[in-house]
């Protein structure tokens, strides 16, 4: 699998990043693991939209979703338009009209004219090249992590979420685990919203993963501090994502 990072600014996109989004490929098929607020734009730089295969949401805040809107401009209006074709965009309960609200009312047309949207839920199922393990993670609204296997390999995507023991399951083993961080270390934060680069870390070690990619820092905190921080936990490979880096997995 490799891995490309369009956006892995936390809640908001940052000045050298957009929001979440992240695209995986192998055998040919081109996955989007999220589409956040402002990742359309840099993700034309390495991908012709209508190329991507198939979007799988993590849960439905605007800083993972958001730019569906926007892509359905581009499949329906753009250049290149494939009339009849529906690409495959997979999320939690209500994606279909979570979006089409955001989008708004266009005289009787329907991004489900474009998307055919299917519902995440807990388990083993294929996507393309790819087994999948999804499990409800601990956030404020439904939200899932993210297993991903191919030819031996696999990558755990955290999407956002608290830390867990079903977190914990997933992840265990991967070559390559895409962890958020947004919280900085603080008696403040509240329950069951997001790790702190330390827990980060923390879970990186007790499931023995191969590389720890640490993301999801807001523009307010510094990615380097956060892997450092990460590090102070994990003995293994810790990166800071990097909008635009590349990973083999």
């Amino acid at each position: 699998m490799k891995l490309t990072v369009i956006g892995c600014s936390g809640s908001l996109p940052g000045p050298d990043s957009p929001a979440s989004c992240y695209l995986v490929e192998a055998a040919g098929f081109r996955l989007l693991l999220d589409l956040g607020s402002g990742a359309l734009g840099p993700l034309q730089r390495v991908l012709d939209l209508h190329d991507i295969d198939a979007v799988l949401l993590s849960h439905l805040h605007p800083d993972h979703c958001l730019d569906v809107c926007g892509l359905y401009i581009a499949l329906r209006y753009g250049p290149g338009a494939q009339p009849g074709r529906r690409l495959p965009v997979y999320g939690p309960a209500g994606t279909g009209p979570r979006l089409s609200a955001a989008y708004g009312p266009d005289q009787g047309r329907q991004l489900s004219d474009v998307f055919a949207f299917h519902d995440v839920v807990a388990g083993e199922w294929e996507l393309g090249p790819f087994s999948l393990r999804s499990a409800r993670v601990a956030h404020p609204v439904e939200a899932y992590a993210h297993r991903l296997e191919h030819a031996g390999r696999v990558l755990v995507y955290s999407g956002d979420c608290a830390p867990s023991e079903g977190l914990d399951a997933l992840t265990a083993g991967a070559d390559l685990a895409l962890i958020e961080a947004a919280f900085a270390e603080s008696p403040d934060n509240p329950p069951g919203y997001h790790h702190t680069a330390r827990e980060a870390g923390e879970l990186a070690a007790r499931v023995q993963v191969g590389r720890l990619v640490v993301t999801h820092v807001p523009p307010w905190h510094d990615p380097v501090d956060a892997a450092s921080a990460a590090s102070a936990a994990f003995a293994g490979d810790v990166q800071p994502a990097r909008a635009f880096a590349t990973y083999d997995v």
